[in-house]
Protein backbone atom coordinates (compact mmCIF):
# COMPACT_ATOMS: atom_id res chain seq x y z
CA UNK A 1 0.00 0.00 0.00
CA UNK A 2 1.31 3.41 -0.58
CA UNK A 3 2.67 5.80 2.45
CA UNK A 4 -0.31 7.83 3.36
CA UNK A 5 -3.00 5.79 2.35
CA UNK A 6 -5.85 6.38 4.97
CA UNK A 7 -5.99 2.11 4.94
CA UNK A 8 -2.73 1.24 6.03
CA UNK A 9 -1.54 0.26 9.18
CA UNK A 10 -0.70 2.81 11.55
CA UNK A 11 3.39 3.65 11.04
CA UNK A 12 3.47 3.33 15.20
CA UNK A 13 2.20 0.10 14.89
CA UNK A 14 3.72 -1.30 11.63
CA UNK A 15 7.45 -0.55 13.18
CA UNK A 16 7.25 -2.57 16.25
CA UNK A 17 6.36 -6.18 13.90
CA UNK A 18 8.97 -8.35 13.61
CA UNK A 19 7.48 -10.38 10.37
CA UNK A 20 8.56 -14.15 9.28
CA UNK A 21 10.53 -14.23 5.66
CA UNK A 22 6.94 -14.03 4.36
CA UNK A 23 6.02 -10.65 6.05
CA UNK A 24 3.78 -12.70 8.57
CA UNK A 25 3.21 -12.26 12.51
CA UNK A 26 1.99 -15.27 14.43
CA UNK A 27 -1.44 -14.50 16.41
CA UNK A 28 -2.54 -16.65 18.91
CA UNK A 29 -6.46 -16.14 19.38
CA UNK A 30 -7.96 -16.78 22.92
CA UNK A 31 -11.56 -16.53 24.16
CA UNK A 32 -11.50 -13.18 25.98
CA UNK A 33 -13.94 -14.01 28.87
CA UNK A 34 -12.48 -17.96 29.52
CA UNK A 35 -8.55 -17.74 28.49
CA UNK A 36 -9.41 -20.37 26.71
CA UNK A 37 -6.58 -20.88 23.40
CA UNK A 38 -8.98 -21.66 20.46
CA UNK A 39 -6.49 -21.20 17.27
CA UNK A 40 -3.47 -19.89 15.53
CA UNK A 41 -3.55 -17.50 12.80
CA UNK A 42 -1.00 -15.67 10.77
CA UNK A 43 -1.57 -11.63 9.80
CA UNK A 44 0.56 -9.44 7.69
CA UNK A 45 0.23 -5.27 8.07
CA UNK A 46 -3.05 -5.18 6.14
CA UNK A 47 -4.72 -8.26 8.31
CA UNK A 48 -4.09 -6.82 11.22
CA UNK A 49 -5.09 -3.53 9.90
CA UNK A 50 -8.62 -5.35 9.01
CA UNK A 51 -8.67 -6.79 12.71
CA UNK A 52 -8.11 -3.43 14.15
CA UNK A 53 -10.38 -1.66 12.03
CA UNK A 54 -13.02 -3.53 11.95
CA UNK A 55 -13.55 -5.74 14.92
CA UNK A 56 -13.16 -8.89 13.17
CA UNK A 57 -10.17 -11.54 12.86
CA UNK A 58 -8.89 -11.39 9.91
CA UNK A 59 -5.90 -13.50 8.67
CA UNK A 60 -3.88 -14.55 5.84
CA UNK A 61 -4.36 -17.97 4.40
CA UNK A 62 -0.79 -19.26 3.96
CA UNK A 63 -2.47 -21.66 2.38
CA UNK A 64 -4.68 -20.02 -0.54
CA UNK A 65 -2.80 -17.18 -0.20
CA UNK A 66 -5.72 -14.91 0.54
CA UNK A 67 -7.06 -12.98 3.04
CA UNK A 68 -10.23 -14.45 4.91
CA UNK A 69 -12.14 -12.98 7.93
CA UNK A 70 -13.16 -15.76 10.28
CA UNK A 71 -16.85 -16.51 10.36
CA UNK A 72 -17.20 -15.28 6.66
CA UNK A 73 -18.23 -18.65 5.13
CA UNK A 74 -18.78 -20.68 8.14
CA UNK A 75 -20.94 -18.40 10.48
CA UNK A 76 -18.44 -19.17 13.18
CA UNK A 77 -17.44 -15.45 13.61
CA UNK A 78 -14.83 -13.83 15.80
CA UNK A 79 -15.73 -10.32 17.61
CA UNK A 80 -11.93 -9.12 18.52
CA UNK A 81 -12.01 -7.42 22.02
CA UNK A 82 -8.27 -7.15 22.02
CA UNK A 83 -4.72 -7.21 19.83
CA UNK A 84 -1.78 -7.02 22.19
CA UNK A 85 1.75 -7.24 21.01
CA UNK A 86 4.50 -9.74 22.02
CA UNK A 87 7.55 -7.63 23.98
CA UNK A 88 9.59 -8.88 20.29
CA UNK A 89 7.13 -7.91 18.05
CA UNK A 90 6.83 -11.32 16.55
CA UNK A 91 3.65 -12.85 18.00
CA UNK A 92 0.21 -11.33 18.57
CA UNK A 93 -2.21 -11.65 21.25
CA UNK A 94 -5.97 -11.25 19.51
CA UNK A 95 -8.74 -11.99 22.51
CA UNK A 96 -12.13 -12.59 20.87
CA UNK A 97 -16.17 -13.59 21.47
CA UNK A 98 -16.38 -16.77 19.25
CA UNK A 99 -19.53 -17.39 17.71
CA UNK A 100 -19.33 -21.11 17.51
CA UNK A 101 -16.22 -23.54 16.43
CA UNK A 102 -12.91 -21.68 15.92
CA UNK A 103 -11.01 -24.68 14.46
CA UNK A 104 -11.88 -25.78 10.26
CA UNK A 105 -12.28 -29.50 11.72
CA UNK A 106 -15.52 -27.73 13.44
CA UNK A 107 -14.37 -27.74 17.15
CA UNK A 108 -14.92 -25.46 19.15
CA UNK A 109 -10.42 -24.79 19.56
CA UNK A 110 -7.68 -25.98 17.33
CA UNK A 111 -5.98 -27.40 20.31
CA UNK A 112 -8.63 -30.13 21.39
CA UNK A 113 -6.49 -33.14 20.28
CA UNK A 114 -5.01 -33.60 23.19
CA UNK A 115 -2.07 -32.90 25.49
CA UNK A 116 1.62 -34.61 24.33
CA UNK A 117 3.56 -35.67 27.59
CA UNK A 118 5.73 -34.24 28.87
CA UNK A 119 8.97 -35.86 30.69
CA UNK A 120 9.02 -35.32 34.19
CA UNK A 121 5.88 -33.56 34.92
Amino acid sequence: MPPGDPSALDPAVAARLKRDAQGLVAAVVQQYDTGEVLMLGWMDDEALHRTLTTGRGTYWSRSRQEYWVKGDTSGHVQHVRSVALDCDGDALLVKVDQTGAACHTGERTCFDAGVLAVSGA
